[in-house]
């Protein structure tokens, strides 16, 4: 998962890093609210780490613009030195999921934080398989069925359809699917997700017929859109 971290600490923001890079993640570090918040306007990430203190915006300013704009979906978590009751209520009461109080326990902030990203996607953890629709997604062997039927698809293009068939309505911005999909930070435009996605779409047929549309999102990245049943009997004959 891609997480977020505030934390004007430099070797506090390093040791959650540590801690979460370990467990699998991939993070963004930040010692400057404003920049993180600007950040958020135009990406996505699966969960923010926050503090009090922040250059230019604090934590609690970054969680109102974020809930603002991504809504109350994604997980929060504060992790600060600021250990009295006073804090821990503040944090919660402006809209966080949980308060962690340095020095940080690393196992027991790792489980929390996994905690968070299991309620928040449910359909991304526990499970050998899922099914979407006509789809069957098999995690262990990385295998999609469309109406029962095998489609080849490449290391790749599976985590990239894993990724959106498990987001499904969530804007998934460029740099967000790079770093789930490629294992790394987006740092340049590239033509390389849009010739994916373009590919995947064909592969998979996403298309009204099958449920979904795969809608491109101005300036941001890509939504998969679960459409009823109703609505892709529209879509089809409006098509034909």
């Amino acid at each position: 998962m891609r997480i977020a971290i505030l934390q004007r600490d430099p070797v506090v923001r390093q040791s959650i890093e540590k801690i979460l890079t370990a467990a699998g993640h991939t993070c963004a570090g930040y010692d400057d609210g404003l920049t993180m918040s600007k950040t958020l306007a135009r990406s996505t990430v699966d969960l923010l780490v926050l503090d009090w203190h922040g250059t230019r915006l604090s934590g609690t300013e970054v969680l109102r613009t974020a809930r603002a704009v991504g809504g109350d979906r994604l997980p929060v978590i504060f992790v600060s030195r600021e250990a009295s009751e006073e804090s821990m209520v503040r944090a919660f009461v402006n809209g966080a999921d949980d308060y962690v109080a340095l020095p940080l326990r690393p196992a027991e902030f790792r489980e929390r934080v996994t905690a968070l990203l299991r309620r928040a996607y449910p359909d991304r953890f526990g499970t050998a398989s899922f099914d979407v629709g006509p789809y069957r997604f098999d995690t262990h062997r990385q295998i999609v069925m469309l109406r029962g039927q095998p489609v080849a698809l490449s290391g790749t293009q599976y985590r990239l359809a894993s990724l959106f068939f498990s987001n499904i309505g969530r804007v998934m911005s460029r740099d967000h699917i790079f770093a789930m999909v490629w294992g790394r930070e987006f740092r340049e435009f590239t033509r390389t997700i849009d010739s994916h996605v373009s590919r995947l779409r064909l592969l998979l047929e996403i298309e009204p017929q099958n449920e979904f549309r795969l809608q491109p999102v101005y300036k941001s990245g890509y939504r998969l859109l679960h459409l009823r049943h109703d609505d892709a009997a529209h879509a089809q004959q409006q098509a034909a």
